[in-house]
């Protein structure tokens, strides 16, 4: 069996290694007779299972016994409520930051439950660069500040933590988690769906400090309630287990590969190379800012759009998947997370350049 490179932005590739131990597990993990997936979430297997998976994490991300580790379902976009009827406690506003769909997504959920001070917005450009700073307008009594450090859509990366001083950090970092070495002191709340470069969807992974905890409005749900989620080790209630024990593989691969410094290495030569022949080409072109391109999703242009089904077309014929853009951007789009091996983005530039040539 050949296995495909799949570009997809989520479900996005696991490592092979990952997926043949799950396979090797799958009807008895480690003579027990039973699949993870069987086991009772109280067992004694099963909380070594998540023990490890959760400490394996904190040695990866960095993050210290100041902050809870909280695995939580509904993905990331369930955290847009979670987060400010955690966080709001008496105030009533927060501040957002908006650089693209998953940022405007972001801040139309919290405007059900806060006030929300956009202090920045880069859509009159398309959403191809970060706003400066500078002309940011935080309010030193918001709640929190969120932004969306990496917007998988758009291909839009910030290059820098923003400084909110007193006012709690927050962060969607769904597409950043674990692909590089982050300092997660910056943060009050970092939050990332799975299914990028953790594991397989639903999951989604929260660092709390815990000085945060406490905090949440009355009337939250509780399995949304960050100290009552932290208070009984992610298991309010039957926990998504084997989503779990999934990522609990990955964090193990990620450590036996060298940690998020040498996979932050191995990323950056995979974009450096898929961008430089972007650049170098006059068919194929990526529109956002040079300072502010994704490491992790890579959206590109043909130079003619009616050549974009003979393009994917070809691509899948020789087992590039999922490279079409999102249908609210178009064009193409390469996610190149963690498990994405540096032979596929080679590959995927050989099919460029063979693509160009043939058609241009």
């Amino acid at each position: 069996m050949t296995r495909a490179y799949n570009f997809c932005a989520g479900p996005a590739m696991l490592p092979e290694s990952v997926l043949q131990q799950a396979r090797d597990e799958m009807l008895d993990w480690r003579g027990t007779g039973m699949s993870v997936m069987e086991m009772s979430h109280r067992s004694d297997e099963y909380v070594a299972i998540a023990n490890a998976a959760e400490q394996d994490f904190r040695d990866l991300a960095g993050v210290s016994d100041e902050y809870a580790v909280l695995f939580m379902q509904g993905g990331a976009s369930s955290q847009f409520a979670t987060v400010p009827l955690n966080l709001l406690g008496e105030k009533s506003s927060a501040d957002y930051v908006n650089t693209g769909i998953w940022s405007t997504k972001a801040i139309a959920e919290a405007r059900r439950y806060a006030k929300v001070n956009v202090v920045a917005s880069s859509e009159s450009s398309g959403f191809l660069e970060v706003p400066d700073p500078s002309v940011w307008r935080c309010d030193p009594d918001a709640a929190y500040l969120h932004y969306t450090p990496n917007e998988t859509i758009g291909g839009l990366e910030y290059d820098f933590v923003p400084e909110t001083g007193d006012v709690p950090l927050v962060a969607d970092m769904s597409s950043t988690i674990l692909s590089r070495p982050i300092d997660v002191s910056k943060f009050g709340v970092i939050y990332a769906g799975a299914q990028k470069n953790i594991g397989p969807s639903g999951l989604v992974v929260v660092a709390v400090h815990k000085s945060l905890l406490g905090r949440a409005r009355k009337e939250i749900p509780t399995m949304m309630d960050y100290k009552v989620t932290a208070d009984n080790g992610s298991m309010y209630n039957t926990p998504s287990t084997y989503s779990w024990y999934l990522a609990g593989l990955v964090f193990q691969w990620l450590k036996a590969q060298g940690g998020v410094e040498a996979i932050g290495q191995v990323n950056a030569r995979k974009a450096e190379k898929l961008y430089g022949f972007i650049d170098a080409s006059d068919f194929y072109a990526n529109p956002i800012t040079p300072r502010f391109r994704s490491r992790m999703n890579v959206p590109f242009t043909l130079a003619d759009d009616a050549l974009n089904n003979a393009f994917l077309k070809g691509a899948e014929a020789r087992k590039l998947l999922n490279l079409k853009g999102h249908r609210s951007v178009g064009g193409m789009r390469a996610s190149i997370y963690n498990a994405m091996p540096e032979a596929g983005v080679d590959a995927l530039i050989d099919y460029m350049t063979t693509f160009e040539k043939e058609r241009a």
